[in-house]
């Protein structure tokens, strides 16, 4: 399949990506931001975040396997990443099962901007109101009466950010009213190896890096979805998940 490109080009600049995420998925997420042409840093110290983030062009922050530790790093780095302007991504990945991790991103929400708040459907719900909960990180049950994007839409008018639904079909919704996108596409095997998700939140904070003065948020967002699922259907394997892994990341790298 032949990917659609974007406005603009790769040139020299290697934007370096701060990202605090998870052991189960750290090795995709560096090794996806390498294959877009920036550098990964995965430091997580509470005493050295801060300076690392202060030279960082992007800043991610996964909550999958939370930890004290990486709690008090997150806390540190968004602050210093606010008062520099540096883009924030924010992976709420398992609040719709742990009320821990639910009122952390609430706390993070209320005191710091986010650009991006990202989430599966159940974890965007599970923001949006209380009540709803699931088991593990998939999607649980979703009542067909619940409009998700109604509630995607409060949510980014409310915390001031953009709100990404992930799934078969991406739903993106603006901070600013009135923009809206669904990204179609993907492959069944990107659900069949575990950091996709992940790898998604690491491509997406690459983009801002990289495309933040020539393009809206926005519009980054919605072509890094695009582009990865554009990479999942490329590197579909008729074999086994391994090939497709392999296959992922050299089609990740074609944007170079």
């Amino acid at each position: 399949m032949c990917k659609a490109r974007r406005k603009g080009t790769r040139n020299d600049r290697k934007p370096l990506i701060h990202c605090i995420t998870n052991p189960i998925a750290m090795n995709q997420s560096a090794n996806a931001v390498l294959a877009m042409g920036a550098r990964p840093i995965m430091a997580e110290h509470p005493l050295e975040v801060e300076e690392i983030t202060e030279t960082a062009d992007a800043l991610l922050l996964n909550l999958g396997n939370i930890t004290d530790v990486r709690r008090e790093a997150m806390k540190k780095s968004i602050v210093t990443a606010n008062h520099k302007g540096i883009p924030v991504v924010l992976d709420m990945v398992g609040i719709a099962c742990s009320k821990l991790r639910r009122e952390f991103v609430i706390f993070l929400l209320k005191n710091n901007r986010v650009d991006v708040i990202k989430g599966n459907y159940s974890e965007i719900l599970s923001l949006y109101s209380s009540d709803y909960r699931t088991d593990g990180v998939d999607v649980g049950f979703i009542a067909p009466e619940i409009n998700l994007s109604e509630c995607m839409k409060e949510l980014a008018a409310k915390h001031k950010s953009i709100v990404l639904a992930t799934g078969e079909r991406d739903l993106i919704v603006d901070k600013e009213p009135g923009k809206d996108y669904i990204v179609e596409g993907g492959c069944r095997q990107l659900g069949e190896i575990t950091g996709t998700g992940c790898m998604l939140g690491a491509i997406i904070a690459t983009e801002l890096a990289f495309r933040k003065e020539a393009e809206q948020e926005a519009d980054i967002v919605y072509h890094a979805c695009k582009y990865f699922k554009q990479c999942g259907e490329a590197a579909e394997s008729p074999s086994r998940s391994g090939t497709f892994f392999v296959n992922l990341m050299d089609e990740l790298g074609s944007l170079k």
